[in-house]
């Protein structure tokens, strides 16, 4: 077969010889014998063309189909001696910048023939589609035929930068978020009020401002300059907050509602070995500080 298609590819058996470093002679013979096999002419040779026949074109199409299928399971059962190849893998803006690009330094030294391809993004990636091969999704995950594999979880803390504070005052409680400006969070998966909880009691409030984004980071930038009060992860703005950049406000009224984050990829005993060390890698570095991560399955 791979004879076969580097005739149909060169246009010539003399062709395909040189490329192969066969003799004319050998490849005219493999040829004649798949002929013969199949009891039809697969090529139509004259004597300045060569052109292949219906069959040939049937043959040609089948013989692609099947060696890119040994190539691949070749690839991975190689792949899982020495893990190697492309890994193309989405987060969000926030924590890809903040706790999974730290980690690639380390992951690099340890798997140097695998290529990290990061997409830091808010939007949510197709992973069925083949838009990326593993992606660190916050919040419940819907059903769907992809794994998971719990990383950790986060809180979310209120915040807003001295400057703003110092001209428009520090909320008391939460309905005093009503006489402020309260930046909104648009993406998808986030409800629009803010929740709460007093004497045991949780409640949510209906919040507004003058600007709404689908990045928490953004959010958390808008809030270091003053321009008004932002809810979002933990993660996102301790820094600011250990700096004094940014102030947590009514930690008295915060529910400390959790938020699992995972990483969601395709499973099953086809899955690339540099996709399973990945995974595992990720699970390694968070549970340092998150506790264990088991598998699960999505949903």
């Amino acid at each position: 077969m791979r004879v076969f298609a580097q005739i149909a590819k060169d246009g010539s058996l003399s062709g395909a010889a040189r490329t192969l470093g066969l003799t004319p002679s050998a490849v005219s013979r493999i040829v004649a014998r798949i002929e013969e096999r199949l009891g039809t002419r697969l090529l139509v040779r004259t004597t300045r063309t060569l052109q292949l026949s219906v069959e040939g074109e049937t043959y040609l199409r089948a013989a692609h189909r099947i060696l890119a299928d040994i190539a691949e399971v070749e690839e991975s059962i190689a792949d899982q001696a020495v893990p190697s190849g492309r890994i193309r893998v989405t987060a969000s803006l926030a924590h890809g910048r903040i706790a999974i690009v730290p980690m690639l330094k380390a992951f690099t030294a340890r798997y140097p023939g695998i290529l990290i391809d990061l997409i830091l993004s808010d939007q949510v990636l197709d992973i069925l589609g083949g838009q990326a091969d593993v992606a660190i999704r916050f919040g419940a995950l819907p059903d769907s035929p992809l794994t998971a594999r719990r990383l950790g979880e986060t809180g979310r803390v209120i915040v807003a930068s001295p400057d703003y504070l110092a001209r428009h005052g520090a909320p008391q409680v939460p309905e005093d978020l009503h006489r402020h400006n309260c930046l909104g969070f648009t993406f998808r998966r986030t409800e629009a009020p803010w929740p709460f909880r007093r004497d045991g009691r949780d409640f949510t409030l209906d919040l507004h401002g003058t600007i709404a984004a689908n990045s928490g980071e953004a959010l958390s930038q808008l809030s270091r300059l003053g321009v008004g009060i932002s809810r979002g992860g933990r993660f996102t703005v301790q820094d600011d907050i250990d700096s004094g950049r940014l102030v947590p406000l009514l930690e008295a009224f915060n529910p400390q509602d959790r938020e699992a984050f995972h990483a969601v990829f395709i499973g099953g005993a086809t899955m690339p070995a540099r996709v399973r060390v990945f995974v595992d890698f990720l699970v390694e570095r968070f549970a340092a500080g998150a506790g264990s991560a088991p598998l699960q399955q999505e949903g």
